[in-house]
């Protein structure tokens, strides 16, 4: 490829990773700690980029090199951080969050979309017993943080402060354009926690259980109020003014894998989680298509639940409902 021309799309994917409101003359000599108009020389093709300012502009703004110059090698560029239980701090990791989430508001366009094994991360915190619930259980199982090693559950273990940040992350969710794909097992993986936890007896009381279950109730009404008028509020709003577009999926083979997409005035992401809270992100044109097309493909094989299909949203969110009824009645046996 022609360096001038390769220097120009460089530029050009620059240009579809920032927000409108940033000048990308300005953020290239920010990281090039060079002056604007030598910046804008640059962009112009006027001159040459060197190797460093290459790298430092790849590695800045996570640009394949391989896909810049179009060469095949069948690899896909990640980034993310893998959580260690000896270093991690989960308000960092929230606040972390709470960052990108922000910048994903900045946009335009900012289409969201969840293939939903699990609830989503983001609704755990739409009741603060849930969020309570699977912090415990992140605490405890997943990080195994010595502190939690004999300690049962508790609402009154878990801070207002942590809360508090974890709705300012749901908020912002919710002010996004969502498509969100379920299935009727992906209430199970929590449902199965609370399960294991009330056996090996580490609720401090059956209320705390109760307490949970009808938390997830209330998470059921507001995903089905959500659902039936098509559009996102926050579970604590009782005006229910509108945020983001809501489109509800259900799909009945198709079990998800938390595959994340989101598109922000064109630009794709996609984040692939693993080990339940660590995820990567890649901004790789081709896979970012393909996962788009693959997603779009489950939706046309999906039952769409928003502002529509009355009898079937029924159907789902009573079988849901059913799940916990039958877990709150063996409580009272």
């Amino acid at each position: 490829m022609d360096t001038i021309v390769l220097q120009q799309e460089l530029f050009k994917i620059i240009r579809t990773k920032l927000p409108e409101h940033l000048s990308a003359a300005d953020e290239i000599a920010r990281i090039l700690d060079i002056s604007t108009d030598s910046a804008y020389r640059r962009m112009r093709g006027e001159k040459t980029i060197t190797l460093d300012e290459l790298s430092a502009l790849c590695l800045h703004y996570q640009i394949s090199l391989d896909n810049l110059m179009n060469i095949q090698t069948g690899a896909f560029l990640f980034q993310g951080n893998i959580i260690d239980s000896a270093t991690f701090r989960f308000d960092k990791y929230m606040e972390s969050t709470l960052k990108s989430m922000t910048y994903m508001n900045t946009f335009k366009q900012k289409d969201f979309y969840y293939l939903c094994k699990d609830i989503p991360f983001f609704l755990h915190y739409s009741f603060r017993e849930i969020a309570a619930f699977k912090h415990y259980f992140w605490m405890k199982t997943l990080f195994q943080f010595p502190e939690f090693a004999r300690r049962k559950f508790s609402f009154k273990d878990y801070t207002d402060e942590s809360f508090e940040l974890g709705q300012k992350i749901y908020s912002l969710y919710n002010s996004l354009n969502l498509v969100e794909i379920w299935n009727i097992e992906s209430m199970n993986s929590t449902l199965r926690q609370i399960d294991f936890y009330r056996e090996v007896k580490m609720f401090e009381s059956d209320e705390d259980a109760w307490q949970i279950y009808t938390a997830m109730e209330k998470l059921i009404d507001h995903l089905e109020a959500q659902a039936d008028i098509g559009y996102l509020y926050n579970s604590d709003d009782p005006e229910k003014k509108p945020k983001g577009n809501y489109r509800f999926y259900f799909n009945e083979v198709i079990l998800g894998d938390n595959t994340m997409l989101v598109e922000l005035d064109g630009m794709k992401t996609v984040y692939l989680v693993h080990s339940s809270v660590n995820y990567m992100a890649t901004k790789d044109l081709a896979f970012c298509n393909h996962t788009y097309n693959t997603i779009q493909n489950i939706m046309q094989k999906s039952t769409l639940m928003s502002s529509a299909q009355e009898h079937e949203r029924a159907r789902f969110f009573k079988f849901l409902r059913d799940r916990i009824k039958n877990r709150k009645e063996s409580l009272r046996v």
